[in-house]
């Protein structure tokens, strides 16, 4: 599996560099029983490009793990992003949603942290519980390890897609209670991230019940800042970011919502005709205005 994370993480980018993975759970993560086949990107010749180019499709992923993405020093704002790629539960979008993702965070000066969550999705229990207890001990990690990576412990976000959105989203409601047992001192440290991006996220309004907003994402004054955007013609639907945005509206948390007419789903930052592609623009002001790519000295 190490080797198949080296590849994943660096294969497919030329402007990154990496430090080794790093395993969240080196007794194991909660719950696992093996059984799932080797770690692999599932993708098959027929699969669509994104941009012209291929999406590496990971799966069977048991044993998740964090790659951090250090900028270069003197571009260093000491901001961190815990980043989730989606795959609707089933894969992980790995250098769509990931290391190109980790790219565009080191170019702005922020330390990316890439998160290898667990999937497909566990029998007999929700669909986001081992990805979100892996959620939650990555931003521990990230900030508990500060010092050492040079980073604002006071400022570690999360940056997610499609169904890494609503994980993103989940971990951002569900910081005060572990969904899991403490094992270290680094889950004594806040998993609270202090700012969200959500990108075409999924899974936020259940559609059968009028579009209220998932059960599992308690809205509360103090969930983080959240930054979203989505299409209108986007399959998954857009209501998911606009009933997600009223609910933190209510809340009284600040909130920006960014609504493009055309764009569908799974772009990731990947350049086309279509002006939704301007997105990490927009969240680049939306950071620095919100004071998290400020230089720090941590």
């Amino acid at each position: 599996m190490k080797a198949i994370s080296c590849l994943v993480a660096l294969a497919f980018t030329t402007t990154l560099f990496a430090a080794e993975p790093i395993r969240l759970w080196p007794r194991g993560a909660p719950g696992e029983k093996g059984g799932l086949g080797p770690e692999r990107d599932t993708s098959k010749p027929n699969d669509g490009l994104v941009a012209g180019k291929p999406v590496i499709r990971l799966g069977n992923v048991g044993d998740p793990t964090i790659t951090v993405y250090a900028p270069s020093a003197e571009k260093n704002t000491g901001a961190a992003v815990v980043v989730c790629p989606g795959g609707g539960y089933t894969i992980l979008a790995m250098d769509l949603e990931g290391t190109e993702i980790c790219d565009w965070l080191n170019s702005i000066g922020v330390t990316g942290v890439l998160l290898k969550y667990r999937v497909p999705a566990r029998p007999g229990q929700p669909r986001y519980l081992a990805p979100l207890q892996d959620a939650q001990r990555a931003l521990s990690l990230t900030r508990e390890r500060a010092a050492e990576w040079k980073t604002d412990p006071n400022r570690i976000g999360i940056l997610g897609f499609s169904a890494g959105g609503h994980l993103s989203a989940a971990a951002s409601c569900r910081f005060d209670e572990r969904a899991y047992e403490a094992n270290d001192d680094a889950d004594h440290v806040s998993c609270r991230p202090d700012f969200t991006v959500l990108i075409y996220p999924a899974y936020l309004a259940v559609q059968k019940e009028d579009d209220r907003i998932a059960p599992e994402l308690t809205v509360t004054s103090n969930t983080p800042p959240t930054f979203l955007v989505q299409t209108e013609d986007d399959p998954v639907r857009v209501e998911n970011s606009l009933y997600y945005w009223q609910a933190l509206k209510k809340a009284h948390v600040p909130a920006e919502l960014h609504l493009f007419a055309k764009g569908g789903h799974g772009y990731g930052l990947r350049a086309s005709d279509k002006t939704v592609t301007g997105w990490p623009k927009l969240a680049e002001e939306w950071l620095r205005a919100g004071g998290w790519l400020k230089s720090a000295n941590p």
